[in-house]
């Protein structure tokens, strides 16, 4: 990141979204992967601070290109008002100048989907042609268009505890992606996944959400985004049995999801065996195209909690493409 830049901005989500693309942002969440390879980074472990189910979560990082700090609320319960709120704030990295405060919602939102979207980029069968998605929220939306923007499905299979939830989510999906694509409200899990290649979980629920059962669980890619605390938990224990990749986007999920931290505690998984998504990016460890032509019926996790990493490299590849296009509000 150049200094120089004397006036700070306000970035809200119109402007950030009509700068910047999902693909981009799945190319930006690959930039992360490589500078999370190569530990070109500075990052404590999120700072989460928890009243009952509510929680405050600061996620500070340093990168040579930039400097970001992400403040986030999460407040499971809320009905009329987002569940996670919050801000970015970016900083220049060589003189520390605030360059932009952006809206925390929209980038977290955004970002996040673009992690599955690399997931899928990276990870899917190359002929996947069905998408299950389990969760109607703010994830539900962003999985769905990230997924749809790393790879081409002709059907998409969408569930929600609340069944009502369904209609409005995919009203919104449709505005936003090809009219070739179907899309189908399922009453169950079950129902959702029972001929998808891929699966994406994006709940907050204590409970695995997905059946029991392993035909249901064979020749899928599973994407876990929900979970980001031990007792959270969205994956079956059948799965674990199935599994034949597990990649997680970083350490920190070894320490904060319970789909992992349950997984290892139970003798499910072996922790060893578990791999970071970092390698198959920076040094192609997963053929994806071997993989399912040899194993047709076999099963790969992919499971993200986030980190500031995907924040500050978000929040600066933003900020260019802003600086670029000249738009955002100024703050004197």
């Amino acid at each position: 990141m150049k200094g120089g830049f004397e006036t700070m901005l306000y970035l809200n989500q119109q402007t950030i979204e009509s700068s910047i693309t999902m693909e981009e942002m799945i190319d930006a969440m690959e930039e992360a992967y490589r500078v999370y390879a190569d530990k070109k980074y500075q990052m404590p472990t999120r700072m989460q601070v928890q009243q009952n189910s509510n929680t405050m979560i600061l996620m500070p990082c340093i990168t040579d290109q930039a400097i970001a700090t992400k403040l986030l609320t999460s407040f499971p319960e809320n009905k009329d008002k987002p569940v996670i709120q919050g801000l970015v704030i970016l900083n220049d990295s060589q003189n520390g100048e605030v360059l932009a405060i952006m809206d925390g919602n929209f980038i977290t939102g955004f970002r996040t989907g673009a992690l599955g979207g690399a997931a899928v980029r990276r990870l899917a069968k190359p002929d996947a042609e069905r998408l299950a998605v389990i969760g109607a929220g703010v994830q539900g939306f962003y999985q769905t268009l990230a997924a749809c923007a790393a790879h081409s499905f002709n059907e998409i299979y969408i569930t929600n505890r609340t069944y009502e939830k369904l209609e409005p989510l995919i009203d919104r999906l449709h505005e936003r992606l090809p009219d070739d694509i179907a899309i189908y409200p399922c009453h169950s899990a079950e129902e959702a996944i029972q001929h998808a290649d891929v699966v994406i979980t994006a709940t907050s629920s204590p409970d695995p959400v997905l059946p029991d059962h392993q035909e249901l669980l064979k020749g899928k890619l599973i994407i876990g985004i929900g979970s980001f605390q031990p007792t959270m938990r969205e994956f079956p224990r059948q799965l674990y049995a199935l599994c034949d990749h597990f990649f997680i986007d970083s350490e920190d999920a070894m320490k904060e999801s319970g789909d992992v931290i349950q997984a290892i505690e139970a003798n499910w998984y072996v922790k060893e065996d578990i791999q970071q998504f970092s390698d198959v990016v920076q040094i192609n460890s997963f053929d994806a195209e071997e993989y399912w032509r040899n194993h047709p019926e076999g099963s790969v996790i992919f499971k993200s909690t986030g980190m500031g990493l995907f924040d500050v490299i978000a929040a600066n590849v933003i900020h260019e493409k802003v600086m670029l296009s000249e738009v955002g509000t100024k703050l004197e």
